[in-house]
């Protein structure tokens, strides 16, 4: 008889049929309650252990300088001041770079941005601590500074060397094409505007181990940049991640610097530190998208095809190379976005600036390449007087061999010619461009535009060796169960899919599944929630652990069902928190009670899960390989009214059909559609971010730089996810959705060129910028005017 207080009676339900499964079902949020009553907990909200400190940084005032010289008596001397720490009180390492070693946690003899960490002040409060910075005397010589990027461009200075892509002879095919076009473009940058700031909270331990609770989407990354710079080993450092208020990129390297300082700050006074940054402070003191510079010639024929392509791009890293390396990659990756183009040569390069240094943003450079392209075909339309969307029809992948991409790998299972189909079926996309044409000939001073954008995105790390994860699930003998993985959770939903995969694979209700704070002392070594990969790899690690639990309940579950057969084992099923065979449901047991028999048989009730994405890898020398496990295809339809008075416009409608596979939550993923969208529009019309000339930025907080507000997101959005769509060797046949929607944003830049073009004659040649903020759109709508104006009509 079982001393154990646990009853298997009292856990035997009424239910006589199990519940289905949590999966492809929609879902609430699993903290979305607790994030709209305030209940849930960041790093900030955090209990604040006894005799905490506040860090606080001291940052150069320079965009470029050399340091001379460096006094902090009078801020030490202040009451409540713990310690002034310089680079030399660094015991390890005095460097973050998170790839290559050109990021010093604190300067020493130089500063290359404004903002730059020079020490950080320790002190019983924060409003002390700022005193004391404050105090602290640094005395600089101004140094020249590269502030934009085509200046540095122009200066030769350089953070990689070219990386470039070929297919074809592009030379002979440009100059035989029958239409020719070339030009330039620009994109800006983009703050990441979480909505959390960065912050991290050290607490030293035992033996000089510290615990570090950290808002990162890449906690690995973070326990081995402390223990860089702490000169100890790994296993000395834990990094937990409750969750995070947003990431979107900007805290997958760019969370370090601030633990490892808040660590350093620990590890010196034996006292917790917090390290918190204001709005202010992480604006200009972090990296953002990087801006692109892009230099085409294009070739088509008459029908808008086209037959050579040759780019150039020029990326701004700021002062230190961070992601910028596998960025720029993924730029050239998808320079070609859902088209195929014969003959090609695309190369790129990241440049420096005296500038913070630019990092992951969503879409990973994506964004940045497939506009280069997207602007090249919105030309070509005009020039050639076509509907853009026919323009882009033309140009899809095709059958082999016009189905291999420019590094190599096939694209297959190409949804994009149905998504076209059903797309402009539903839109009523021709009809409504038809109006549009109707409107404008009669509206004078408003115009509206219609555009149609296409996505096609490779999902895995470029970076093989990332795309691999680890879980750990725990089951207790009440049959609840833990559930530890690699990903990170930051508002998008990665929990609440990963809790439905284990609910499914073990049989239970979701509610008995909690997710656990991500930590590195339960799944250690793993890579960085990002490239959109978070489901897909920790979701298939999470299927794993929960299957060796589940194999080994078999025999336990078969000794409870009674069976005769040693093969109805593999019959048993698990669903609904119970366990039966499928042909006689009317036996069954409750999984608490197979879970509290495997105990007593000695059956262990926890497992480890791993996966590793096969049959991925790329050769950068010859610019061939398979750097993608699959693409992730959508298309949007935009239409936009623009006032030619003052270059304002609104999103009036816009249509999007994505494909996310088999959805595994579907209301989580038609979120990540709408928000990514939403998104890549702020990107694309609104947020600008402006430097001064000596590097300081302008653009610093929510009175300064805009991003999309309710009033901006179209009156009429209409969401749908392609239905009949498995993706094949994924987890439960779903597909990413984290980035690839951000770019559907695309198609309203299509539609504001189209709604500038009614303001001039036919064909006439739109130069937006880009932002495209009502400034930019205003001098577009001038200079369409003053080509109707002139005497020889558009040039």
């Amino acid at each position: 008889m079982s001393t154990l207080p646990f009853s298997p009676d009292a856990a035997r339900g009424q239910q006589s049929e199990p519940t289905p499964t949590p999966l492809h079902a929609p879902a609430p949020h699993e903290s979305g309650l607790k994030h709209t009553s305030g209940e849930a907990l960041y790093v900030d909200d955090l209990p604040s252990p006894p005799g905490m400190l506040a860090g606080h940084l001291v940052t150069s005032p320079h965009a470029h300088a050399r340091i001379l010289r460096r006094d902090a008596s009078r801020a030490r001397a202040l009451p409540g001041v713990h310690a002034v720490l310089f680079a030399e009180d660094i015991p390890g390492e005095n460097q973050v770079g998170p790839v290559i070693h050109d990021e010093p946690l604190m300067a020493e003899d130089e500063v290359h941005f404004q903002g730059q960490t020079v020490a950080v002040v320790l002190a019983e409060n924060a409003a002390l601590a700022r005193r004391a910075a404050a105090l602290v005397e640094v005395e600089y010589e101004s140094l020249p500074a590269l502030l934009t990027l085509k200046a540095a461009v122009e200066a030769g200075a350089f953070l990689t060397t070219p990386h470039s892509i070929g297919r074809g002879e592009p030379d002979a095919a440009l100059a035989a094409a029958p239409v020719r076009l070339s030009g330039e473009c620009m994109t800006g940058a983009q703050d990441h505007f979480y909505l959390e700031t960065q912050a991290s909270l050290a607490v030293p331990g035992e033996d000089g181990a510290v615990h570090l609770w950290s808002s990162t989407q890449h906690p690995s990354e973070v326990q081995a940049i402390v223990a860089h710079v702490l000169g100890t080993g790994r296993h000395q450092v834990v990094v937990e991640v409750p969750r995070m208020g947003g990431g979107f990129g900007g805290k997958e390297t760019q969370a370090a610097p601030f633990a490892a300082l808040a660590a350093l700050g620990a590890r010196v006074t034996g006292r917790p530190v917090k390290v918190w940054l204001n709005r202010d402070q992480d604006m200009a003191f972090t990296g953002k998208r990087h801006p692109f510079w892009a230099r085409y010639s294009a070739g088509l024929d008459p029908s808008g095809r086209l037959l050579a392509l040759e780019v150039e791009l020029f990326s701004d890293g700021g002062w230190s190379t961070d992601l910028s390396h596998a960025i720029l990659d993924r730029a050239l990756f998808h320079l070609d976005n859902a088209y195929f183009v014969p003959a090609l040569r695309f190369t790129g390069r990241v440049a420096r600036t005296n500038l913070p240094s630019n990092t992951a943003f969503r879409g990973f450079g994506g964004p940045q390449g497939m506009f280069v392209m997207e602007e090249v075909l919105n030309r070509a339309a005009e020039l050639l007087g076509l509907d853009p969307a026919v323009v882009r029809e033309r140009n899809y992948y095709g059958e082999a061999p016009h189905n291999l991409t420019h590094y190599g790998q096939a694209v297959e299972g190409n949804r994009l010619p149905r998504i076209h189909t059903e797309l402009m079926a539903s839109s009523n996309y021709a009809r409504r461009r038809a109006e549009i044409e109707a409107f404008n000939a009669s509206s004078r001073w408003t115009k509206r535009g219609i555009g149609f954008q296409p996505v096609k995105f490779g999902i895995s790390f470029t970076t093989s060796f990332l795309n691999q994860a680890g879980a750990l699930v725990v089951v207790y003998t009440d049959g609840s169960v833990q559930l530890n993985h690699g990903g990170t959770e930051m508002g998008q939903g990665l929990h609440t899919k990963m809790r439905a995969v284990c609910a499914h694979e073990l049989g239970v209700p979701t509610e008995r599944v909690r997710v656990m704070n991500t930590a590195t002392d339960k799944v250690p070594n793993t890579s960085a929630t990002a490239a959109s990969s978070g489901s897909d790899l920790n979701g298939m690690a999470v299927k794993q652990a929960c299957e060796v639990i589940r194999e080994r309940l078999r025999p336990v579950a078969g000794r409870l069902l009674q069976l005769e057969r040693g093969g109805e084992l593999d019959s048993i099923a698990f669903a609904g928190g119970r366990v039966f065979l499928p042909a006689r449901p009317e036996r069954s047991v409750t999984f608490a009670e197979v879970v509290h028999a495997a105990y007593l048989a000695q059956v262990s009730l926890s497992a480890t899960g791993y996966y590793r994405t096969p049959d991925i890898s790329y050769d950068r020398v010859a610019g061939r390989g398979k750097p993608f496990h699959y693409y992730a295809f959508g298309a949007a339809v935009v239409e936009v009214e623009v006032s030619g008075l003052t270059g304002e416009h609104r999103v009036r409608r816009v249509d999007i059909l994505h494909d996310v596979g088999t959805s595994l939550v579907p209301s989580i993923d038609r979120g990540q559609v709408e928000g990514a969208f939403i998104q890549g529009v702020g990107w694309l019309t609104c947020e600008e971010v402006l430097f001064d000339a000596k590097g300081r930025l302008v653009t610093h907080s929510p009175d300064t730089y805009k991003i999309p507000a309710v009033g901006d997101a179209p009156e009429d959005f209409r969401v749908a996810l392609l239905e009949r769509a498995p993706q094949d060797s994924s987890i439960h046949g779903s597909k990413a959705v984290g980035e690839p929607p951000f770019m559907l944003a695309i198609g309203a830049v299509t539609a504001l060129r189209h709604a500038v073009a009614a303001f001039g004659p036919p064909r006439t040649p739109v130069d937006l910028a880009s932002p495209a903020t009502p400034e930019a759109i205003l001098r577009a709508v001038e200079m369409a005017r003053a080509a109707g104006a002139s005497p020889n009509g558009p040039a």
